[in-house]
């Protein structure tokens, strides 16, 4: 129970984060700019330029079709969480965004502002199996049916099309470009919040004393270890390998201490997009940590 109650408070926390990040993103940059913003929220900036609806109502109102027509390859959880997530940030849209400062400076710089804003706001939600709704839902369903597709790179097409439409409302050629670049950097940070909070460190460890390595990882580190057995390609020269899948901290800490019980030990380190298994993410888990 206490479990469950931290873990809504957590969730809460970052709803309200990422709702005090996209209403700066929109209502102290991109609005005062004049350039589109994108997804949902996008749409909701235009119909507020156009009619003067508020963003965070119109948020919730367009969400319930897309949410409708995405449920079943979404899930209960997923839903409940980002129905959470859309309340929240809807409000603390509305009730921030008219009294938050205004940038009056560059549209370009305007943009840049926004686009790591919104990267950051998006982020953080998606990193708690939830999201803002709307396009994310079909983002999600897309990511669901082809998972090699980076949640960045399909926020950058989907989105092009809204970047378009406000564009060409609005009719500003500076507003496209700049919606463009704000659109990019959108993207870019997304999966480096998504992807690079959750990648890993592949280390392997050509060593003499593979069991003293393992052992030291065991305890030192806490993270565990297989050892393999190798073959030295050009000596002939029998050789036992180290495999171990860490954060990137333990990383460093494993290769300093790797080195200090046997000097000539041989160390390989990769980037590893995601570790499935005990100690970090598991099968089945939907949830992006």
């Amino acid at each position: 129970m206490k479990t469950k109650m931290k873990r809504l408070c957590v969730d809460v926390l970052i709803d309200l984060a990422s709702g005090f990040c996209l209403t700066a993103a929109i209502y102290s940059f991109a609005v005062p700019a004049g350039f589109p913003m994108t997804g949902i929220s996008g749409i909701a900036m235009i119909l507020y330029q156009l009619l003067g609806t508020p963003i965070g109502t119109m948020n919730v109102v367009l969400n319930i079709p897309i949410a409708l027509f995405c449920y079943r390859t979404l899930g209960k959880r997923f839903y409940l969480n980002s129905l959470k997530t859309i309340l929240i940030t809807s409000a603390v849209m509305d009730f921030l965004g008219p009294v938050f400062p205004v940038y009056q400076g560059e549209m370009l710089l305007a943009a840049l502002a926004a686009g790591v804003l919104c990267g950051i706001g998006y982020g953080i939600v998606f990193l708690r199996n939830s999201s803002t709704g709307g396009v994310d839902f079909i983002m999600m369903t897309i990511r669901a049916h082809h998972p090699h597709f980076s949640l960045g790179n399909i926020s950058f097409v989907m989105d092009t099309t809204v970047i378009a439409a406000g564009s060409w409302l609005l009719g500003s050629m500076n507003a496209l470009i700049c919606g463009v670049v704000m659109n990019y950097l959108n993207a870019a940070v997304l999966d480096k919040v998504v992807y690079g909070m959750r990648n890993g460190k592949l280390t392997m460890i050509i060593t003499s004393a593979p069991e003293k390595v393992a052992g030291m990882i065991q305890e030192q580190i806490g993270r565990g270890t297989t050892i393999l057995k190798g073959v030295g390609g050009y000596t002939g020269e029998k050789r036992q390998v180290v495999l171990c899948a860490s954060n990137n901290k333990e990383m460093y800490d494993i290769k300093q201490k790797v080195h200090e019980l046997d000097e000539d030990a041989f160390v390989i380190i990769v980037e590893s997009n995601d570790v499935i298994g005990e100690g970090f993410r598991l099968p089945g888990d939907t949830n992006l940590l």
